[in-house]
């Protein structure tokens, strides 16, 4: 086969069953992890551009937003403490995932998900109630182990493993994006909510911006301990396979599920005899769930997104939007990226990954350049965009989300959760969310630094970045749409690259037994 010619999945393994409604609300409740998820990533933009909690917590950044001296527009919330607000969630979800893997692996799914809604519920109280920087970084450093526990952030141990497992096969992209959707539904929420409450004169509605974390979060946890354990989970801890088989039934809506229950079994069987998986992760036959469990997350943090979910209304008011038109616009944005993640639940199953990781990653580039080039030449260090200049970048960075959330936001959650066999599932997951969490806190942590001295090249630094991974996707990633996660080591024994791996890894195991 052609160097760059990547087959696509035709290999089919077809299983009995339907969507049900029991699927279908316990992936309802599971994903609600996302809805948390993404109101945390919306919620710290927004109350770090409100002036009342700037000149609480960040006196210094405060005042020179608000000082008449010449500061660049780039450089005005240049702060490493205000950083640390954004970034001390995500070191923390990297410490917690490390305590998270194991007890997925020992004890299942649900009781993550339970640990991390309590954690959520602690550091929203924390965040809401703060009277000092230490009470509020607590907080965040709180959500940051419900983020470990409960999603594994954008990498994800226990949610979208959930809904993945609980899917059937030729849906699985669309229940697993559903995730990805209550992310985009948490970002607009947390927009919708800072909008409201900057109005407050008190200057205190930044308060409820942090406590309504709780809210999600409550429901989480209360519905954690109704969600039934997915079958592979069952299998994996126990012997009872008379009750996987009657969770698969229920599930599938069928009697018939056998020849899914003796894979699920068979896989179970093959990963118990594996003592340490994360030795078993570095042989050469899964190198390339290796190599897919760092590039993935890697590669989804540097698109640049996080300017954006981060630092959106600063942003705005970068390029001379007021507070309040600034918090508006990141609804704006957070609209279309819910509805453009909408529009990728509804197609992933029938276009597959790859055309829409292309598609994306084209869309998202074209944008990064124009808005860089405007800024460049419109803004400058201490101008001000024209409204019609304005509108223009408001609406490029709509179509840059809307690429996002076409490609890398639900694909970067999905792909990873379906490629890993059973026996080194939850290694390479924690390697996934270890990968993200780590650049994302860097990225967090850099940003505004990052803005003050790149200026406008950001956009350009960023977009170079999409093009090694569209690149990286059209070479090296194969079609998983429609294949069972028990099946889906077939693709990389035919991939024109894997194969040499994978196929002569196999030839080596033979050979000794």
């Amino acid at each position: 086969m052609a160097v760059g010619i990547v087959p696509t999945s035709e290999i089919s393994v077809n299983y009995n069953g339907r969507i049900t409604w029991f699927v279908v609300l316990s992936s309802m409740v599971a994903a609600t992890g996302g809805i948390i998820f993404g109101y945390d990533i919306g919620i710290s933009g927004g109350v770090i551009s409100m002036a009342p909690f700037l000149k609480k917590f960040f006196p210094e950044v405060f005042t020179k937003m608000t000082q008449t001296t010449k500061i660049s527009n780039y450089c005005k919330f240049d702060s490493q403490l205000l950083t640390a607000f954004t970034s001390s969630l995500y070191i923390a979800g990297l410490i917690a995932s490390f305590f998270a893997s194991p007890v997925t692996r020992t004890f299942g799914r649900r009781p993550s998900i339970i640990v991390g809604g309590v954690a959520f519920l602690i550091g929203s109280a924390l965040g809401g109630a703060a009277s000092n920087i230490y009470m509020l970084l607590l907080g965040r450093i709180m959500l940051g182990v419900g983020v470990g526990f409960a999603n594994q952030c954008f990498w994800l141990q226990s949610v979208p493993l959930y809904l993945s497992e609980m899917a059937p096969a030729k849906y699985r992209g669309s229940f697993n994006i559903a995730f990805q959707l209550c992310v985009g539904i948490g970002v607009l929420s947390a927009s919708l909510l800072n909008y409201g409450v900057e109005k407050i004169k008190a200057g205190w509605g930044w308060r409820i911006s942090l406590a309504m974390a709780a809210a999600p979060a409550i429901f989480l946890t209360v519905g954690a301990f109704y969600l039934p354990e997915t079958a592979n989970s069952l299998i994996q801890h126990g012997n009872d396979h008379e009750k996987a088989k009657k969770i698969l039934q229920r599930v599938r809506g069928t009697f018939d599920v056998q020849a899914e229950l003796d894979d699920l079994i068979k896989a179970s069987d093959n990963s118990k005899a594996v003592k340490h998986p994360f030795k078993q992760i570095i042989k050469r036959k899964y190198r390339p769930q290796l190599v897919m469990s760092i590039a993935i997350p890697f590669f989804q943090q540097v698109t640049g997104i996080n300017v954006i979910s981060f630092y959106a209304p600063i942003l705005f008011q970068t390029i001379g939007l007021g507070a309040s038109a600034s918090l508006m616009s990141a609804v704006v944005t957070g609209l279309v990226g819910t509805s453009a993640t909408l529009l990728a639940l509804l197609i992933v199953d029938k276009v597959g990954r790859r055309a829409m990781f292309s598609f994306g990653g084209i869309q998202m580039l074209v944008s990064q350049l124009l808005i860089g080039v405007i800024m460049a030449v419109k803004l400058g260090d201490q101008g001000v965009l024209s409204k019609g200049y304005g509108l223009l970048v408001l609406v490029l960075i709509c179509i840059y989300v809307a690429g996002f959330s076409l490609s890398w936001g639900p694909l970067g959650w999905l792909v990873p959760s379906e490629i890993f066999p059973l026996e080194i599932r939850s290694a390479a997951q924690s390697i996934t969310v270890a990968v993200g969490l780590i650049f994302t806190f860097i990225i967090a942590q850099t940003f505004l630094a990052m803005l003050c001295h790149l200026k406008s090249g950001i956009f350009f630094f960023f977009g170079a970045w999409v093009v090694i991974m569209t690149g990286f996707v059209y070479f090296f990633l194969p079609e998983t749409r429609n294949l069972p996660i028990e099946s889906m080591e077939k693709i990389w024994r035919d991939h024109w690259f894997w194969k040499r791996f994978v196929c002569d890894e196999q030839d080596h195991d033979k050979s000794e037994t």
